[in-house]
């Protein structure tokens, strides 16, 4: 099982933008299904976005088009976020799994597949 650290949470105004990261104890590139989760006080944890072995991304609705996932180097995986809004202020977290990546290129997909490894988590906060 590999070990996940993110980083790069903090608290922004409506609008600005952070980069989390999230480095794991061993290469994950092209090796492990990779996806970014957040959960909000009072909900349910959502996929936000991921990264299969194939170098394809999937990302929610909601984020589309203000977010980007990418893996940065052998063992790091980042999500850069744009435009953020008080709605997207959660804990993020980031998850792998080194098996065949969810066969649907969708969120539901993703948000669904069995992820065993998983950060302890980064609190991002939007103020409006």
């Amino acid at each position: 099982q590999v070990h996940l650290v993110e980083s790069g949470g903090g608290s922004v105004q409506a609008g600005g933008s952070l980069r989390l990261s999230c480095v794991a104890s061993m290469s994950t590139y092209r090796r492990y299904c990779m996806g970014w989760f957040r959960q909000a006080p009072g909900k349910e944890r959502e996929g936000v976005a991921g990264i299969s072995t194939d170098g394809t991304t999937t990302y929610a609705d909601s984020v589309k088009g203000r977010f980007a996932i990418s893996q940065d180097n052998a063992n790091s995986l980042a999500l850069r976020m744009n435009s953020l809004q008080p709605e997207d202020t959660a804990m993020y977290y980031c998850a792998a799994e080194p098996r065949p990546c969810w066969a649907e290129r969708t969120i539901a997909a993703m948000s669904a597949f069995p992820f065993t490894s998983w950060g302890q988590g980064t609190q991002v906060t939007v103020s409006s």
